[in-house]
């Protein structure tokens, strides 16, 4: 089940952040992804440092504009109660790295590519 290997070590954001602040939270936890939320804690949508950066190239600058214009807003979640294998393929079928894991609308976790494989190797070794 997902709730054996979710991530409680993820980044969220406010939608009102900005997008530099986004790319300075990511730099200092060596982190690729954000999840942005309401001023409710509500998922409102995610943010890699892809969009960060194809944002960059698009507008030339970022420090100003709020990451709700760079997110992505159709963001794939799944439950905690979820099988791994789901989820993997979900990631697969997205072509996504991470995948908010949520109760209700508040998320409660982050699932990587990356926490799947570390689980696999654990279990095969």
């Amino acid at each position: 089940m997902v709730k054996n290997i979710l991530s409680n070590d993820f980044i969220k954001l406010r939608v009102d952040e900005s997008v530099n602040d986004a790319l300075t939270k990511m730099e200092e936890k060596k982190k690729s992804v954000a999840v942005v939320v309401d001023g409710d804690d509500n998922l409102k949508g995610i943010i890699v440092k892809a969009d960060i950066y194809r944002f960059l190239k698009e507008t030339g600058h970022f420090a100003v504009y709020p990451v709700e214009i760079a997110m992505t807003k159709k963001v794939i979640t799944a439950k905690e109660e979820d099988s791994i294998v789901d989820v993997a393929k979900l990631l697969r079928q997205n072509n996504v790295s991470a995948i908010p894991i949520v109760k209700g609308n508040k998320v409660i976790g982050l699932i990587a590519l990356e926490d799947i494989v570390d689980r696999f190797i654990e279990e095969n070794s």
